[in-house]
């Protein structure tokens, strides 16, 4: 099958702004967010919000980077930083495209483990097709398409893009 552009680099750039200031709107009333990024793209998509949260408000940011085997997520989760850190904060756990909830799902459970203020998702792409029970509550485009398709996002070192294949 072909590929299919989906989203441009600007077409996202605004889809990123969006989501960054409903991410700000939701923490309105804290110090600090922590953003943390699904290793690979969605710690990318993470950097990109963070510098974009930073040019339009004062709010305090972290980024960091969870590791999870997506084969076998059960026992494999890691995070860039102690877990303690994140007691009574506010977290937006960040990925690239939302399939079929497992990779978030066992990240969100990661965090499960710690006193926290408050917990959201958001992904560029929600693609409808969830086996488990997550959800995006920041999304820039919701997909409806075959369980054949796959979405693909390119993080280049001046552009993004986001392919159906």
């Amino acid at each position: 099958m072909d590929k299919k552009k989906i989203l441009d680099n600007s077409q996202i750039k605004r889809k990123i702004k969006r989501i960054s200031l409903q991410i700000i709107e939701s923490n309105i009333n804290e110090k600090e967010i922590i953003l943390a990024g699904v290793e690979k793209n969605g710690f990318l998509l993470a950097k990109e919000l963070n510098k974009e949260i930073n040019n339009l408000s004062d709010l305090n940011t972290m980024v960091c980077n969870i590791k999870i085997d997506k084969k076998n997520p059960i026992n494999s989760t890691s995070i860039s930083v102690d877990l303690s850190s994140f007691q009574s904060k506010s977290i937006v756990v960040i990925d690239d495209v939302l399939n079929s909830g497992s990779t978030l799902m066992y990240a969100v459970k990661y965090f499960l483990e710690t006193d926290l203020k408050q917990l959201k998702t958001a992904v560029l792409v929600d693609r409808n097709h969830k086996k488990f029970p997550i959800k995006a509550d920041f999304k820039g485009v919701s997909l409806s398409t075959s369980l054949q398709n796959h979405v693909n996002v390119v993080f280049n070192e001046d552009s993004i893009e986001a392919f159906l294949h």
